[in-house]
């Protein structure tokens, strides 16, 4: 896949899944933005690594929740590479996967979801906003989403992340119809769990051992597994797809 004079935006891009993304991006030869919260040191870390494999980068610092910092992150990004013509929204709310942790349903407050919702749905939203008039002036563009297969088989009862991540894709398939004809598409990859980042280091090997007896490829993902689909969704290789529902999972869930 050539990403050579392509800008790429990707939020949560300090570690894990989005400093993967990110690189892999740069490998190809684009230009990535590398949006962060608070980790400026990891980000600088992401940003050497786009640029050691030939990329240009920078990172810029956005709570994406935020509607004005999601927009001045994008106008960050026009300003320094001209436009964008792919968005990954990958951040999301700080969460644990730790079975054994988490909230049952009767001890989850609405405020739970909330800020799921905001982290996952609201994020997507502003950013959409903000990165149209770039895509549109073009009537080209691409925005991928990163959900979870925990919406298709729960096989652990994440109420307020799942939840907000079915939404997410609600929300991308609602997009994707309105986009389509302005030559713009909305995909959504949907990792099982990936192992090892921030979120996922707390859950058990007896629970990673479960998932991977039930998964047809016998293990679980790490962070570079996601990548491609990715990268496959951005690209021109997928231009006669929007709306679509990758589930990148071993095969956990197949459908």
């Amino acid at each position: 896949m050539d990403f050579a004079g392509k800008s790429i935006l990707v939020t949560g891009a300090s570690r894990g899944i989005g400093a993967a993304i990110a690189q892999a991006f740069a490998a190809e030869g684009a230009a990535v933005t590398v949006n962060y919260l608070a980790n400026a040191e990891a980000a600088a870390a992401s940003v050497a690594a786009c640029e050691a494999v030939g990329g240009d980068a920078i990172a810029v610092q956005a709570d994406v929740a935020d509607r004005e910092e999601a927009f001045s992150l994008v106008e960050q990004a026009v300003d320094t590479f001209g436009k964008v013509d792919v968005l990954v929204n990958n951040a999301f709310r700080p969460y644990r996967f730790d079975p054994e942790q988490r909230k049952l349903h009767w001890e989850l407050d609405w405020a739970d979801y909330q800020a799921q919702f905001e982290g996952a749905v609201k994020s997507a939203h502003g950013l959409a906003q903000a990165v149209l008039p770039s895509m549109l002036a073009r009537a080209e563009g691409s925005i991928v989403n990163i959900a979870t297969d925990l919406v298709a088989r729960p096989t652990v009862p994440y109420h307020e992340y799942t939840t907000a991540k079915a939404a997410l894709i609600g929300f991308s398939r609602n997009l994707a119809a309105e986009l389509g004809p302005m030559g713009v598409r909305v995909n959504t990859v949907a990792p099982g769990l990936v192992y090892p980042t921030a979120a996922s280091e707390a859950t058990k090997e007896s629970v990673k051992d479960a998932i991977i007896a039930q998964t047809p490829l016998r293990r679980i993902a790490g962070p570079g597994d996601i990548v491609g689909p990715v990268l496959f969704l951005a690209s021109d290789w997928a231009r006669f797809m929007t709306g679509q529902t990758l589930y990148v999972d071993g095969g956990l869930v197949m459908g």
